[in-house]
């Protein structure tokens, strides 16, 4: 069923249109991803969805009584209701109905004019079935649950809505518009605000919800998740592709290289008809080339391909330091209460490390403790010989508003003239006039990628990166990405982008609640191993509290002792898995890993497939697509006992 229908949708706010003759369909049950670099329009077009915002030109049909809902990037609520209140308040429309089958109920048995009574029986009857098809009889279970899964912990619910932080409140709008439970959802970087734990479980309500929904996000794994086709929006234009994010990448580059090979040809036709004009248009063959000229002025041209790419960027050669970049010993730190205790561990020259855990586990405080910002309670971070770090703020804190961008990496490290320093913005993707603007009226964007060029600048050897994708669209992520698994230099960064963690770490610290802590090493397709039980702790560690409260430090990878007591040393203490028979042939960590994630992604492609109406209208393809889903889960299963026996065996 058509829900919305947008023809010529047309939008200025200077000389070039944001969004130019743009013509689209949305119908039900769609989860529509809305992709394009930072400034492209993606939140006015949406605006304009919702009816917020008018377009200049052009049309919007809605179907008739269709219900929207929207979350924009800054939708905080300020009311005098508690916690639970404002969610219910989503629900409004089904308490409403809930109290007037109850007042119609009360009036039907108080009634005794037989005319009245199959009134109100009938009225009664039409309620109950409103509820019973918005699930009106459970809806306190409804609330509880949407706030548990934003991340909202029981004690909260009563708490004022003005003594959230701003992070809350947004999550909180975010909680009553699922509750809401429109029939077309609007999201704008739902996960801004929502930790891993929280994204995860908002990816499987979208999924599970007949809602039709159309989301901004710059987090690929989200993305790939939840959605079913993607829209680019790029230079004013709109394009639709079947499929999530990934599938729109393979779409995009057979399109690009179609496209490119019919430009290029096109202009090789051009140039030689041009030569041929050229040569003989005063010549014998004059009218071979006055006929070639009307060709070539009747000729469509094609455009380039419209191919959006990240800026360049890279960071320097990282000046030498010792094998040993940070050795932590005994590091304990609690406010409230216990954030992590008794954490050991070394990290080395060049690996790359992220921190992982929920909001308020005290990532941005280990990080600052590491970096010597913070007094740890007890414990000690010793940095290695001639390790010189930097600091990425995810606050921007480092730069001043008060100067120029050009000026803003003056100070970072060695002295630079303005053309090296430009050069060095553009590299991260703050060109032209916004070098020499004032930090404080630059996008959020810009001002990122200007601290990025900052901490470039610095010619470090330890970076320090805390929320580095937080403002950058999905290109500039994949360029940093690149540009961090690139550099010399030792990385230790935390973020809530799972993709950008997976494609750039080799060991992973998970900060729970109560004090847990988890170092592992590997990437993120390594945690999800271990917290689906098909690893059993292969090569994991572990810091828990104790009840008493002291923690019990458990670590697998241990380093040679460099100038410590004995005390220090017995905590890097290596323990070792007993080695069993070889079930399976050799083969290498890299191989199996890379045919795990070929699997994994053709399931997810199986999967895509049996949700396609197209498929499930042909009985045979569908048996096809099941056997073959089934096929691979079982090559899966096989290749997951032959990664763990790999990593026991050889790793």
């Amino acid at each position: 069923m058509l829900l919305l229908r947008g023809v010529s949708i047309r939008k200025h706010f200077g000389v070039d249109p944001v969004l130019n003759d743009l013509s689209f369909e949305v119908y039900r049950g769609e989860r529509i991803g809305l992709v394009g670099p930072n400034g492209c329009g993606k939140t006015t077009l949406l605006r304009i969805l919702s009816g917020k915002e008018l377009p200049d030109s052009g049309e919007i049909e809605r179907a008739a009584g269709l219900s929207v809902g929207m979350l924009e990037q800054e939708s905080g609520v300020n009311s005098d209701r508690t916690v639970w209140e404002e969610a219910e308040s989503g629900l409004a429309h089904v308490i409403e109905l809930q109290q007037e089958a109850v007042r119609v109920a009360e009036a039907l048995g108080a009634c005794t004019d037989p005319n009245e009574q199959a009134r109100l029986a009938g009225r009664y009857e039409r309620l109950q079935d409103q509820l019973h098809h918005l699930n009106g009889y459970d809806f306190h279970y409804r609330v509880e649950q949407v706030l548990e899964g934003l991340g909202f912990r029981p004690s909260v619910f009563g708490q004022a809505v003005r003594s959230l932080s701003g992070g809350e409140q947004n999550r909180l709008a975010l909680a009553r518009l699922l509750l809401f439970n429109p029939e077309l959802l609007l999201l704008d970087e739902p996960s801004n605000h929502l930790d891993l734990e929280a994204t995860t479980w908002l990816e499987e309500f979208l999924c599970s919800s007949a809602m039709t929904v159309i989301v901004v996000s710059h987090d690929r794994y989200f993305l790939d998740k939840v959605t079913t086709r993607t829209w680019e929006l790029y230079a004013g234009r709109l394009e639709s592709y079947r499929g999530n994010f990934s599938a729109y990448r393979r779409q995009k580059a057979e399109r690009i290289l179609v496209e490119r090979r019919a430009y290029e040809k096109q202009q090789r036709e051009i140039a030689k008809a041009e030569e041929f004009i050229r040569r003989n248009f005063y010549g014998q063959k004059h009218a071979q080339a006055e006929d070639r000229r009307k060709k070539l002025e009747r000729m469509q041209r094609l455009e380039p391909p419209r191919e959006i790419t990240g800026p360049p960027m890279s960071f320097p050669d990282a000046p030498p330091c010792g094998q040993v970049v940070l050795r932590v010993e005994g590091l304990t730190k609690s406010f409230q209460e216990n954030l992590f205790a008794d954490l050991t561990f070394d990290i080395l020259r060049g690996q790359r490390w992220a921190i992982l855990g929920p909001n308020g586990s005290g990532k941005t405080t280990l990080l600052k403790c590491l970096l010597g910002l913070l007094e740890p309670d007890s414990g000690r971070v010793i940095l290695g010989h001639g390790v010189k770090p930097a600091y990425f703020d995810q606050h921007l804190l480092t730069l001043s508003g008060n100067e120029r961008a050009v000026d803003a990496v003056l100070d970072a490290g060695p002295f630079m003239e303005e053309p090296a320093r430009r050069d060095l913005l553009a590299k991260f993707g703050v060109c032209g006039d916004a070098a020499l603007q004032m930090v404080s009226t630059l996008s959020g964007g810009q001002r990122c990628r200007v601290a990025l060029a900052k901490l470039a600048a610095a010619g470090a050897n330890l970076l320090v990166l805390d929320e580095p994708t937080n403002h950058l669209d999905l290109w500039a992520r994949e360029a940093l990405q690149e540009a961090l698994k690139s550099c010399s230099a030792t990385v230790i960064f935390v973020s809530h982008d799972r993709h950008f963690i997976d494609q750039v770490v080799d060991h992973l610290i998970v900060l729970g609640l109560h004090g847990r802590a988890r170092v592992i090493p590997g990437n993120y397709s390594t945690y999800q191993y271990l917290v689906r039980g098909l690893i059993k702790d292969a090569g994991a560690s572990e810091a828990v509290l104790a009840p008493g409260g002291n923690a019990k430090p458990r670590f697998s990878e241990g380093l040679p002792p460099e100038n410590e007591d004995a005390t220090a040393s017995e905590k890097r203490r290596v323990i070792k898995p007993t080695r069993r028979r070889r079930k399976f042939p050799y083969r290498k960590l890299e191989d199996l890993e890379r045919e795990i994630l070929e699997r994994e992604t053709r399931s997810e492609q199986l999967l895509q497939m049996l949700t396609d109406p197209a498929v499930l209208r042909d009985g045979e393809r569908v048996r096809q697509v099941k056997a073959e889903l089934e096929e691979q889960k079982n090559a899966l299963q096989t290749l997951y006992a032959h990664w763990e026996e790999a990593v026991e065996l050889d790793g």
